[in-house]
């Protein structure tokens, strides 16, 4: 058998041609993937995220058909703990509270340090009326925010109002 270049039917078969490119882009792509850097979904910041402006003017102006489209949307578009939290957050606001469960878990996964999802899961907790769970979501704002934050101080109020109703 001859072994030229293009004829190395050993090594490529009979798509000698297929194969020396394949091989070539092979080549040429491990080489970029082992020098760019791994970056995981929970550590994406103001440049990566997806721009969440109009989304939030809808949910501040009680538009939450509107915000859910947009999010659902971008979710399907991207992993990011602030779009999660934010279907949440309109899913609760709209009565659907098993479904907004899922988004704040999913916030959460991605995000275990995110101080809105665990303020927003407690509040579905005291709406819901399961107090131990809000409770546990307020011990996890006090070790996030040793100092306080607003998110401890929402929570807090929102589980006071309950348990003085």
């Amino acid at each position: 058998m001859k072994h030229t270049f293009f004829g190395r039917r050993a090594l490529f078969g009979k798509h000698a041609l297929f194969g020396l490119l394949g091989a070539i882009s092979v080549l040429t792509v491990v080489p970029v993937a082992a020098v760019m850097p791994a970056y995981a979904v929970d550590n994406i910041e103001g440049g990566d995220a997806p721009d969440l402006t109009a989304v939030k003017a809808k949910i501040e102006a009680k538009d939450y058909q509107g915000a859910l489209a947009e999010l659902r949307d971008l979710a399907q578009d991207t992993q990011q703990p602030d779009v999660y939290n934010l279907l949440g957050f309109t899913l609760r606001k709209t009565g659907d509270y098993k479904t907004a469960l899922t988004y704040y878990t999913k916030a959460l996964e991605l995000k275990p340090d995110h101080k809105a999802a665990r303020e927003y899961l407690g509040e579905l907790y005291v709406e819901t009326g399961d107090m131990p769970k809000a409770q546990e979501q307020l011990a996890s704002l006090e070790k996030l925010c040793p100092a306080g934050c607003e998110e401890l101080s929402d929570l807090q109020k929102a589980i006071d109002t309950k348990v003085t109703k």
